[in-house]
């Protein structure tokens, strides 16, 4: 069977990050624009994931970074204001409140910096268009556009060694995450809870398998308590200040008869743990479509054609 385009865009990634960090020089500029503002990351989908970790990567440099979904944004804030910085973060360019959110930006004088795909009339390009609607390769770029925005701001990443994680990860045995009977959550601690919530929507989107992502401490306060012998838990470890809290709770559910999965990428650091482990749940979404007969590369059902994302 040939791969699918979402396989390809996921082999590509070594290539396409090792080609990002080759070219860094435009970024150096970026970062004077941002250095002393406020920056609001906004995006939609799998690019809120990233707005979420990029605000996180930034502010281990010392940043003021806010995470903002692009609707919340346009229709009920917050929202940059004069003096502040927006990084907008959108792989086509073409979802409805991220445009609005760039456009109201730019008419009121804050300092905008769109992150997107080649094509996509973002100052900072990550890589080709997907022709799979997944957008996997294009979410690492954006996540190595943003670890290169803030290791020019003066954060000590070791960004250089993520194409050979990212190679690892990609070569690693087969996840091996069975289908559950009933349900599959995700969770993370620390920036990987954003990792988790896109391996809850790689999953809903490749394989239209209900699943649910969350927070360690959320996860443990209330939504755990449904996990039993019919559900499934894909534990997402980083390292970092959460390590010990997700055993535990692991542990917890494991006790109550599900199903759980741990994946530990802790060997560049948590900050850079995002990388390897969003290639782990890239491979359960791609094997969880091949188990289920789904393709992954036609996310969108028909239904959704009169809808303007």
């Amino acid at each position: 069977m040939a791969p699918t385009e979402m396989e390809r865009a996921m082999r590509g990634q070594p290539a396409e990050l090792a080609r990002l960090l080759a070219d860094s020089d435009p970024l150096e500029g970026v970062a004077q624009r941002l250095s002393g503002r406020r920056i609001f990351l906004v995006g939609t989908g799998t690019s809120f994931h990233a707005a979420n970790q990029g605000a996180y990567l930034l502010g281990l440099a010392g940043a003021d970074a806010i995470a903002v979904s692009a609707a919340d944004s346009a229709l009920w804030g917050p929202a940059p204001e004069p003096g502040d910085a927006l990084l907008l973060l959108s792989h086509r360019g073409t979802k409805r409140y991220a445009s609005q959110v760039l456009t109201r930006a730019r008419e009121n004088g804050v300092a905008t910096i769109a992150i997107g795909g080649i094509g996509s009339g973002a100052e900072i390009e990550t890589v080709a268009q997907e022709r799979s609607g997944t957008f996997t390769a294009s979410h690492l770029g954006a996540l190595m556009r943003l670890a290169q925005l803030s290791r020019f701001l003066g954060a000590e990443l070791d960004i250089d060694a993520v194409p050979e994680a990212i190679a690892a990860a990609l070569g690693a045995p087969t996840p091996g995450v069975g289908v559950p009977e009933r349900g599959l959550d995700f969770v993370g601690a620390g920036p990987n809870q954003w990792t988790a919530a896109e391996g809850a929507l790689k999953v809903r989107e490749a394989a239209h398998l209900f699943t649910s992502a969350f927070a360690v401490e959320q996860l443990l306060h209330g939504p755990g308590f449904a996990l039993e012998g019919l559900d499934a838990l894909v534990c997402l470890e980083g390292g970092g200040p959460g390590t010990e809290r997700l055993a535990e709770l692991s542990g917890a559910i494991e006790s109550r008869g599900a199903r759980v999965y741990r994946f530990s990428a802790t060997e560049l650091g948590e900050p850079l743990s995002i990388f390897a482990l969003t290639v782990v749940v890239q491979r359960i979404a791609l094997d969880f479509a091949t188990l289920l007969g789904s393709d992954p590369d036609n996310v969108a059902p028909p239904t959704w054609k009169s809808i303007q994302l």
